[in-house]
């Protein structure tokens, strides 16, 4: 049986001890709000500006240009598509490519006219996303005095927004109808002039520039063929049909090839080290908020 008077005279010796262990803590807690937490920010700077600097757009008086990349496209198992794209920065430059029609030994060449360059939007939109983190970085300096985890917390939480929201970009191409396929800019791009019944897309899927190339045939306008217009996908299989200027299509043939992007894949690294960090430093604070939240402080 415990001796209550025992418990009692124990209980001072307790107090102090916990009042040591708590004096510890807030000590802790503080060198991690004034130094950890700075030193944290600034590797993260430090990463996020390599990866913009890998599809910075290039700044006008400076040498530092971006290199033009050319990438080749096709396979020797499917060469009814084979090309040459040629990438600086977000822009696709030039685009060459050779279309062997099916069910003929016709070869189509298309390249983009001289005048003209696609600005991938999905290069775009992850490189806006990269410098909004950066700009909520820089937006707390070295001077700047956090004073609670929840504040530090906030900030986090805002980065890593801004982080998977670019990392999205790059993983997740958009989804398009085919009429909108139709007639997007990208079909004004070629000299010569694209045909009726080919029509072609470009996209980024994590580290790797696609080109998809879909060949239509014309549906009778009395088709007793059940019509169903296909709804948005980033890609449509052959039988997709839509209708457009009154005519309806069908999707014959759809041929799909890509190639790797270095510097990409760098990018998506440099995404996942930078969002691990933002993580350990929320997890870090949480093993305070814990201590705070069980003891009754």
């Amino acid at each position: 049986m415990l001796n209550p008077q025992r418990s009692l005279s124990e209980l001072p010796k307790m107090s102090a001890a916990s009042q040591v262990e708590r004096a510890v803590l807030e000590e802790e807690f503080n060198w991690l709000l004034k130094e950890e937490v700075h030193a944290v920010l600034k590797q993260l700077q430090d990463v996020l500006k390599e990866a913009s600097r890998r599809f910075s757009t290039p700044t006008p008086g400076l040498e530092t240009q971006l290199k033009q990349e050319n990438f080749i496209l096709g396979s020797s198992t499917m060469d009814q598509v084979k090309g040459v794209l040629t990438l600086q920065g977000e822009a696709l430059t030039q685009a060459d490519i050779n279309l062997k029609v099916a069910k003929s030994s016709q070869v189509l060449h298309f390249q983009f006219r001289e005048d003209k360059l696609w600005k991938l939007q999905q290069i775009q939109d992850a490189r806006n996303h990269v410098t909004q983190a950066l700009q909520l970085l820089s937006s707390r300096d070295d001077s700047y005095h956090f004073k609670t985890g929840a504040e530090v917390n906030k900030l986090m939480d805002a980065v890593m927004l801004q982080l998977t929201r670019a990392r999205n970009r790059l993983t997740t191409p958009a989804s398009m109808t085919l009429p909108e396929l139709a007639t997007s800019g990208l079909m004004k791009m070629f000299t010569p002039p694209m045909p009726g019944d080919v029509m072609v897309n470009f996209y980024i899927n994590l580290s790797k520039l696609c080109l998809t190339v879909y060949q239509l045939h014309v549906l009778p306008p009395n088709t007793t063929k059940n019509f169903k217009p296909a709804g948005s996908s980033v890609l449509h299989n052959p039988g997709a049909m839509f209708e457009l200027n009154n005519n309806r299509f069908e999707v014959s043939h759809v041929h799909k090839v890509e190639c790797v992007v270095p510097w990409l894949n760098d990018t998506l690294v440099f995404f996942t080290i930078s969002l691990q960090l933002c993580q350990q430093l929320k997890d870090k604070i949480s093993v305070f908020s814990s201590f705070w939240n069980y003891r009754a402080f």
